[in-house]
C-alpha cells in the first residue's frame, strides 16, 4: 500500500485519467463532489455505474472493461466486500492504480493489484489528497501534515 506524501504526490501528479467506480449522479454523494472536484482540477473523470448513461457530462460505462480508453487511475467508491472483483478488472485494463476512499480497506484486492505491479492506496479520498498535496486545504485552516520551506511547484510565484 502507497500513502507516503511523495508516493500520493506522484501518484496524482502523473496519472490523469480516473475511472470512478461507484459514481453517483446525485450532486449530494461523495463520489460525485470528489469526481466534480477532480475533474475541474484537470482530470479526465470516467463514470463507472451501470445505472446511469451520463455523469458529471461524460459518459457512464457499466464496468471497466467497457472503457475504451485508457485508465491510469481506478478510484473505488464501493463496499470494501465489492472491491476484489473491481481489482481484478483494473488488472486486466493496465490500470496503473487501485485507490479505495475513506472506508474501504480490501486487504485482497490491494495485494492483488501490488502483484500485478499497480500502485494501490487505501483508506483515503483521491480529493482530500489531491487539495492537501496540492494546495487548498491549508488555507480553509486544515492541518494537512505538509511542512516544508520549498514552495510548491503548482504555484505561479
Amino acid at each position: 500500500m502507497t500513502d507516503d506524501i511523495e508516493s500520493l504526490r506522484r501518484i496524482l501528479a502523473t496519472n490523469r485519467v480516473i475511472a470512478v467506480v461507484g459514481l453517483s449522479a446525485d450532486w449530494f454523494r461523495p463520489s460525485y463532489f470528489a469526481a466534480k472536484y477532480m475533474q475541474e482540477h484537470g482530470y479526465r473523470v470516467i463514470p463507472v455505474n451501470p445505472r446511469y448513461e451520463e455523469i458529471l457530462g461524460e459518459r457512464c460505462y457499466a464496468s471497466l472493461l467497457d472503457i475504451p480508453e485508457p485508465v491510469a487511475i481506478v478510484d473505488v467508491f464501493r463496499r470494501t466486500g465489492d472491491v476484489l472483483p473491481i481489482a481484478q478488472q483494473a488488472v486486466q485494463i493496465g490500470a496503473r492504480v487501485l485507490w479505495q476512499q475513506l472506508g474501504v480497506l480490501n486487504l485482497e484486492a490491494d495485494a492483488l493489484a501490488r502483484a500485478a505491479g499497480l500502485d494501490t492506496v487505501m483508506d483515503r479520498c483521491v480529493k482530500i489528497e489531491h487539495a492537501r498535496l496540492f494546495g487548498g486545504l491549508n488555507w480553509a485552516g486544515v492541518n494537512t501534515r505538509v511542512i516544508s520551506a520549498r514552495r510548491p511547484r503548482w504555484l505561479a510565484y
